[in-house]
């Protein structure tokens, strides 16, 4: 159990008052009163619903012997007022545990399509390389063999920095993260001492949010210049880069880190050159400063072959070399939820992915149409409180690419699912298209219509076990749904 004196605690924020605090100590550090425990330190954080600052009397009530706030309160504890509580958080969460990540080989993943796939074969490099890693994203948090659920991919600062602390104590040597551009803004990675930060692409996503794409690039940018302005032989820092993205020439003015770039149309430091893709694999020859080697994997498509290039590259900055990379990549069968086959028997193919934004369903379609036999089939929508203006051009796409368009409910959340639906239909009026709100009889209705060498994509859920109906969560996953469906379809 940690035990810091509150004073000693404080003394990491500069230019606030914290007279009176005697001779506390802090034991925990919660931004939840139904987590404070006898000794807590409770901050006030203001949150999308609700304020921290209202609960922080039963806070007391729960034991906390202090609070940090952006406001006075009339509370029977110390009050420390600072003038953000979310960097406060950041700052103490950091100090508290030690500054946990300074003693872990941290890379970050930032981009709009391919983080989880890339930190997976990134993880999958080192630990085949004897070192024991860590995990955050968007599937789950791993400890070492350990796994735990996570609710966003990139957790609050209080949250990463207590994780960090576990890693480095269960003997975790090197840790891949998935960092979201909400939290680059939000400042939930602020004290995360990263030695490698890896861009995959920049497209259209989450402008609910950031409003624009320049804005959305310029949260980007955070990741590469929060590396730092010093170089250390010991301990230096990258900056892994997709030269093939414009946005990259940006991430390069921004970052005094070593730059290694990767891509396919342009020169850079690693390229894939005379890709083949089938529907068993990719084959693709690498060029770098190392030679030309050939890399074989079991995962399809040219946006894999980025995927691919951005681990080895990354893995390169951490240390492992480039034939150990590519014998790794090799062995990947796949990450779940990712161009995830649904293999029943039938004589048709069923693949489930991820693809949420216009470019990724783009390019999982793109990768189909090169080994497709017949008719490709795309069930798919849009998710509800997020960025609309994404719906018709993720429409567009899947009229332009597959002969079945099939527009259902993707985590409709509190928006009505038809008019989610209308919204995505206004791109693509005189298409021809079929429309079922209710999800699940859409992925039975692409499956029970199929003939024998289609191949059908269930777009936008991927890894996903459930499905968000107002306030509802429901048991909800398309790989099983399929299953039901094909199994339904062989008793006829």
């Amino acid at each position: 159990m940690i035990k810091l004196k509150l004073h000693t605690l404080l003394s990491h924020l500069h230019f606030i008052n914290f007279d009176n605090i005697n001779n506390l100590e802090i034991e925990s550090i919660e931004n939840d009163n139904r987590k404070v425990v006898k000794g807590s330190l409770f901050i006030c954080i203001k949150g999308y619903t609700v304020d921290g600052h209202d609960f922080a009397e039963a806070a007391v009530q729960q034991g906390a012997v202090a609070v940090i706030s952006e406001k006075p309160l009339s509370l029977s504890v110390p009050v420390i007022v600072v003038e953000s509580t979310k960097r406060a958080m950041a700052v103490l969460s950091d100090a508290f545990y030690g500054q946990p990540s300074h003693k872990l080989h941290m890379i970050g993943i930032t981009g709009t399509n391919g983080k989880t796939t890339t930190s997976h074969l990134i993880e999958k490099i080192l630990s085949d390389a004897n070192q024991q890693t860590g995990l955050i994203g968007t599937m789950y948090t791993k400890i070492g063999a350990k796994q735990l659920e996570t609710k966003n991919t990139t957790p609050e600062s209080l949250t990463l920095q207590k994780t960090f602390k576990q890693m480095v104590d269960a003997g975790v040597q090197s840790t891949v993260m998935e960092v979201s551009s909400h939290a680059l803004v939000e400042g939930r990675v602020h004290g995360t001492d990263f030695n490698v930060a890896v861009f995959t692409n920049l497209t259209q996503d989450h402008l609910d949010y950031h409003h624009t794409m320049d804005e959305y690039k310029r949260a980007k940018s955070l990741l590469f210049s929060q590396l730092g302005n010093t170089y250390h032989l010991q301990k230096p820092k990258f900056a892994v880069l997709n030269v093939d993205d414009e946005a990259s020439n940006m991430f390069i003015e921004c970052t005094s880190a070593h730059v290694l770039t990767y891509g396919i149309d342009k020169e850079a430091n690693l390229r894939a050159t005379h890709i083949q893709i089938t529907a068993q694999g990719t084959v693709f020859e690498l060029v770098s400063p190392f030679g030309t080697h050939q890399v074989k994997m079991n995962l399809i498509g040219k946006f894999s072959v980025y995927n691919a290039l951005a681990s080895i590259a990354a893995a390169l900055c951490s240390g492992v070399s480039i034939e150990n990379a590519i014998a790794s990549i090799a062995g990947i069968k796949g990450v779940a939820g990712r161009f995830e086959l649904v293999d029943q028997g039938q004589d048709f193919t069923v693949i489930v992915d991820y693809a949420h934004t216009p470019d990724s369903l783009e390019n999982v379609l793109k990768t189909i149409k090169e080994f497709a036999q017949n008719k490709i089939s795309v069930v798919v929508g849009c998710g509800g409180d997020r960025d609309r203006t994404k719906r018709p051009i993720m429409a567009k796409v899947a009229c332009e690419y597959s002969e079945r368009p099939i527009f259902t409910s993707d985590n409709p959340r509190s928006e009505d699912p038809e008019k989610i639906l209308k919204d995505m239909e206004a791109g693509v009026a005189g298409k021809r298209y079929e429309v079922f709100s209710d999800r699940k009889e859409a992925i039975y209705h692409a499956i029970e219509t199929a003939e024998s060498g289609d191949v059908i994509l269930v777009a936008g859920k991927g890894h996903e076990t459930y499905q968000l109906v107002g306030d509802n969560v429901f048991d909800f996953d398309d790989r099983e749904i399929a299953k039901e469906a094909i199994a339904r379809l062989k008793k006829y």
